[in-house]
């Protein structure tokens, strides 16, 4: 299931204009903050579509019954690009657990590249909600691999991956890979181009360097 946040109105397309903008991407701090909101956004959508449970509370007057989010939940995330992205949604699903891995793109003399996964911390994600959050999805091969790999420390009640900015050939090849799994797929804005590279077009550049700075 693909939704894409992006295609109504509303301040959520500002913090995305920000984050795209070569002149405001001059500013690291500005630039963390704008996917800080990005993610906040992002998780308030999905706590919409969470199973649910009635809790009673107790006021200074009464008491009042309130329908609240039900299952644990796992926030993961990417690193280094996804660290804002999921402290975003940290700041909404306070409670949640957390998972961190590492993926990358190890190039060779070709400009071919093979994604190479590293280091994962995680809990147990047995009978929990997991969501897996990366500033942007190009070809798809690396939030699928990433996938993968969580999954060997359980099997989640369900799995909602975010990023904002898509490739349209990453969410194509997203939708083949996860089309018979138990996954929903939350984007921004998807883009039409993908370069030989695999550079999203328009996109927003290096998200890791803008929000941390160049590495070498």
């Amino acid at each position: 299931m693909l939704n894409i946040v992006g295609e109504k109105s509303s301040v959520f397309n500002r913090f995305m204009q920000e984050i795209r903008d070569i002149r405001i991407q001059k500013d690291p701090m500005r630039f963390r903050i704008n996917l800080e909101r990005i993610g906040e956004v992002f998780a308030y959508e999905i706590s919409k579509r969470m199973e649910s449970e009635k809790i009673s509370v107790e006021t200074p007057l009464g008491v009042a019954d309130i329908e609240v989010p039900k299952p644990p939940i796992v926030l993961a995330t990417i690193l280094r690009a996804g660290l804002p992205l999921h402290q975003g949604m940290l700041r909404m699903f306070d409670r949640a657990e957390n998972a961190f891995i590492t993926a990358y793109r190890k190039y060779s003399k070709d400009n071919s590249f093979e994604i190479k996964i590293e280091y994962l911390s995680c809990p147990s994600l047995d009978n929990k909600l997991l969501i897996v959050a990366d500033p942007m999805i190009a070809t798809g091969a690396s939030m699928y691999l990433t996938y993968r790999a969580l999954l060997e420390k359980g099997m989640p009640i369900h799995t909602h991956i975010v990023a904002p900015i898509a490739s349209k050939e990453g969410v194509e090849y997203m939708n083949k890979r996860f089309s018979k799994k138990n996954v929903t797929l939350w984007v921004g804005a998807v883009d039409d181009e993908l370069t030989v590279k695999s550079y999203i077009v328009p996109g927003l550049g290096d998200a890791g360097d803008l929000a941390y700075g160049k590495k070498l």
